[in-house]
């Protein structure tokens, strides 16, 4: 399943909804790429494709800093999946192609 591209991500949080950007590149098995939200943007790092099973983790600093480690599985233009947030444990993400 091809995750290559850019995704606009929705994340259930403590907080309330999250908007996130992600741009994915996978080659051989690994993925890379960067995630943005709220004018910050990081390096992903971990990632893994596996068929249509993604991996991947990002820090963050804003609202504190944290590795967010999320795990989804991707169909065609969506992709959707859990999002764990250390010790506040895991909330679901969707998202959609850009």
């Amino acid at each position: 399943m091809a995750v290559d591209g850019n995704w606009n991500l929705t994340m259930t949080t403590p907080m309330g909804e999250r908007q996130a950007t992600l741009s994915l590149k996978e080659a051989g098995g690994t993925l890379t790429g960067t995630q943005g939200a709220d004018g910050n943007t990081a390096e992903i790092f971990d990632g893994t494709v596996n068929g249509d099973s993604v991996s991947w983790k990002v820090s963050i600093t804003n609202p504190m800093p944290l590795t967010l480690e999320f795990t989804g599985k991707v169909a065609g233009n969506n992709i959707n999946g859990e999002m764990g947030i250390g010790p506040m444990g895991s909330f679901p993400f969707t998202g959609a192609r850009a």
